[in-house]
Order: C-alpha cells, then structure tokens, then sequence
C-alpha cells in the first residue's frame, strides 16, 4: 500500500511553530536589553552633560565676579550658600553684571541669577558646603565665611555630597585692578 503524503503532520507543524516562537521570544529579550541599555547610555550622557555644563558655567561666572565696583554689591559667602555680582551674558551676546545665588534646594544645586529663573546645576545633592581661600601659599587659610562688600576671596571650595560620594570643585577668582 502506498501512501502519497501531499502536507505536513500535526506534530511537524506544532514542532515548526514551537521554533519559531523560541527564536521570536529571544529576539524580542535581545532587542529589549538594547534598548534598556540605549536608554541607560542616553541617561548617563545627559547627567554628564547637564554636570560638565554646570562647571563650566560655574568656573566662568566665578572667574567674571564682580565685586567692590558701583551697584555690583558685596560677596556673601556662607558655609552653606553664597552671593555676588558677576558679568554674565545676556540672550542676546551682551555681558550684564547680575546677582548670583548659588546654594541647595529641594535636593539640587541651584543658582538663582536674578532677573532670570532658578537654574538646577546638579541633581540629587544631599550636602553644599562652601570655604573661601583667605591667603594664599604654603600656609594657605581657608575660612567657612567671607562677608565683604568691597573684596572677595582667592579661591570658593564648593564640596558636594550626592550619590554617596563628595565632589570638590575649586574656583578662582581673577585678581582685579
């Protein structure tokens, strides 16, 4: 007797769709884990961004402060925030001399230029603390407040506390005169 097969049996048809959801199944965790870690490299290079900007920013508005002149007000530094004049440039390319307040807020490191919105320079800040360079040399002094309305000091240490670790930044201020 001789049987003339012309389709395919239930178990090779069953066996055909069982491959075939396997190598969908993977495909679809493979492309999900790229994607996952996209979107993790994306996040990462927007924080090191948003942080590369923030000193960037920083280290120009401390080397342009203002202090001492007419209108340009005292350098208030605290152990914990500071404010003062510095020249900064305006939306349409021109330096105007502008208050500053740097400090924590709502777990952010903002600065608060007046005349203009709070702008957050590092997120999930859990400490600021500020010192000024009174003199400098081998037997440099570093004091956790300068009060002054005609002078500011050699050097701001900005230490931050985030993510488990301290970052300490240091800016210096260009002599003037």
């Amino acid at each position: 007797m001789c049987h003339d097969r012309r389709g395919f049996t239930l178990i090779e048809v069953s066996v055909a769709l069982l491959v075939g959801a396997l190598v969908v199944a993977v495909a679809h965790a493979v492309f999900a884990g790229v994607a996952d870690r996209g979107r993790a490299l994306a996040a990462a290079r927007r924080a090191l961004d948003q942080e590369m900007n923030a000193r960037r920013w920083l280290e120009a508005t401390f080397l342009s402060l203002d202090v001492g002149t007419d209108s340009a007000g005292g350098f208030a530094g605290h152990a914990d925030r500071v404010e003062f004049a510095a020249w900064e440039r305006s939306a349409d390319g021109w330096f105007e001399r502008r208050r500053i307040a740097l400090g924590r807020y709502d777990e952010q490191l903002v600065a608060i230029v007046m005349g203009g919105d709070p702008v957050a320079l590092r997120d999930s800040v859990k400490g600021v603390a500020f010192d000024y360079l009174l003199e400098p040399g081998a037997d440099a002094r570093w004091v956790p407040e300068w009060l002054s309305p005609v002078s500011a000091p050699l050097a701001v240490r900005l230490r931050l506390t985030a993510a488990g670790r301290v970052d300490t930044l240091l800016f210096l201020i260009r002599a003037r005169g």
